[in-house]
């Protein structure tokens, strides 16, 4: 039986998808199997997978699209290993990326399940991708939250849009877990990792790797009203247990205005972006990154109304935290 077997959902990314599995082959850790499900992709996918002669590696083909969830299911479900890692076909892993997580759950009681690892970006020259990343580094920056544990904490850190895992191309779980927890739900469009991990630190605790292991490649976003609905999707899912942690002053949907404004702000809509932000809870470590959205917004449209707005967006952004702050200080001293 393999320590580790990690699973590759794919469709059409031929040209990726060699370089992500190659990533897995080059592991430190060579006790593994590689599963790659073939979402009935209709390029060159099935010709890449057939120039590999390495026994880890094995493959699956769906004879219709059924979407990556149902893919990662597939792969859970002929996973022979002691644990599954997750890997999207058009990301790639360091060499030490498994062998740090394994060692990390070694020495962690037994009711540690998972693992994930930070990740960096390559960006390829692109100017766009560069402010994503500025955008991704700022918006993280100074911030003060639990990055792991398990039970309702995690819980409410993932909701809130706090705790970013990645775990479509970090984790590490027992496998045991991941069929318990009942795998990935297939009904979700998006957000199905971070739905995901809701239910396996729900099971047991999560550990993290403080290191990037993970390299994200820059490639389209979805559109702002995919992730708007999305996020509705997830919110509809959770009714109940947010409705339990905003009951005991969790701030949990204005977090999650706050992610859909910011995709708006980046496509250069501002004013869909502000409604969504006038809703949203802004506290200062999260203010650089949605300049940087409005600044990405008012680079990518440059029209100048586009810029006008994007700059009463800023403006509105600044004037709110300086009452709240004022706010804080006059409560502070009565």
């Amino acid at each position: 039986m393999p320590r580790v077997s990690v699973i590759i959902p794919t469709y059409n990314r031929a040209t990726p998808l060699q370089r992500a599995i190659d990533s897995v082959l080059a592991q430190t850790v060579t006790d593994i199997e590689c599963i790659v499900v073939d979402d009935a992709s209709t390029d060159d996918t099935q010709a890449v997978l057939a120039e590999y002669d390495d026994p880890r590696l094995r493959t699956f083909q769906h004879e219709e699209n059924r979407g990556a969830n149902v893919a990662r299911n597939t792969g859970l479900d002929q996973a022979e290993g002691e644990y599954v890692a997750l890997l999207d076909s058009d990301d790639e892993w360091k060499p030490e990326k498994l062998e740090r997580q394994l060692a990390r759950l070694e020495v962690a009681p037994d009711d540690w399940v998972a693992a994930y690892c930070d990740w960096e970006y390559d960006l390829g020259g692109s100017s766009d991708g560069l402010k994503r990343r500025i955008a991704a580094l700022l918006d993280r920056a100074e911030a003060d939250h639990p990055t792991e544990g398990g039970g309702d904490e995690l819980v409410r850190e993932i909701l809130a849009d706090n705790l970013h895992t990645g775990a479509g191309s970090t984790l590490l779980v027992e496998t045991e877990v991941a069929r318990e927890v009942g795998g990935f739900d297939e009904d979700l469009d998006r957000f199905q990792d971070t739905e995901f991990a809701l239910r396996v630190v729900q099971a047991g605790k999560l550990a993290h790797v403080a290191e990037p292991l993970m390299i994200r490649h820059d490639t389209a976003s979805p559109s702002a009203e995919t992730y708007r609905d999305a996020n509705e999707a997830l919110l509809a899912k959770y009714e109940d247990t947010i409705d339990e942690l905003e009951a005991e002053g969790h701030d949990v949907r204005s977090q999650r205005n706050l992610f859909v404004a910011k995709h708006f702000l980046a496509e250069g809509r501002p004013v869909a972006g502000t409604r969504y932000l006038r809703q949203a809870a802004v506290s200062s470590h999260e203010v650089p990154g949605v300049l940087a959205a409005v600044a990405r917004g008012a680079t990518q449209r440059k029209r100048a109304a586009v810029v006008a707005m994007s700059m009463v967006t800023a403006l509105t952004l600044v004037v709110g935290l300086t009452r709240a702050y004022t706010h804080a200080r006059a409560s502070d001293s009565a």
